[in-house]
């Protein structure tokens, strides 16, 4: 029973995920997150004014499923199936995150400092957390879909423009951890 609140290994989760690949493929489903705020959108009616939300939202409907059983999977992993809330990371990257001002680093899975309700009180928080969320979406919608959508639908299906999209999300994620962040906090 111990195997249920450990990280599944790669060896066991990976087939896991080349399968359902391997079914949505077989379906000609393509798997992303990001495509499902289009079809929300176009489920509240955003349709009736944009025409980029004009579609038949009901053939995504498979799609809106993994989106409610990924919710619901991470609440009973994080609730039910965990029996330490800590990522386990090295001493080293502790030490670093606290000298950088995270005092909560190694105690949880998200750093308070950026995750508490408490950064919805300062401006400056709200104003990178909009910022961030427009340049996110406008990054997905501009690359074709999100790092989901092309690091395991596009790459397992051999799609060119997906690795360099891939690329670009690896790329950009080590500029703002080493570049960016550091002059933000």
């Amino acid at each position: 029973m111990n195997w249920i609140f450990n990280p599944w290994p790669w060896y066991v989760s990976g087939p896991i995920i080349a399968f359902i690949m391997f079914l949505l493929l077989m379906l000609g489903k393509n798997f992303g997150m990001s495509s499902n705020l289009r079809t929300i959108c176009t489920i509240c009616g955003a349709g009736k004014n944009v025409s980029f939300f004009k579609f038949d939202w009901k053939t995504q409907k498979w799609n809106l499923v993994i989106v409610i059983g990924t919710v619901i999977g991470g609440f009973i992993g994080s609730y039910f199936l965990t029996n330490n809330p800590a990522v386990q990371i090295s001493p080293e990257t502790i030490s670093n995150l606290k000298t950088l001002g995270f005092n909560s680093a190694g105690k949880g899975y998200l750093p308070t400092e950026l995750f508490d309700n408490s950064v919805f009180l300062n401006g400056k928080n709200l104003l990178l957390i909009a910022l961030g969320g427009f340049l996110v979406g406008f990054g997905a919608r501009y690359a074709g879909g999100c790092t989901s959508g092309h690091a395991i639908s596009g790459l397992s299906n051999l799609q060119v423009p997906s690795l360099i999209a891939v690329i670009g999300f690896f790329a950009g994620g080590l500029v703002m951890v080493h570049f960016i962040f550091p002059l933000i906090f």
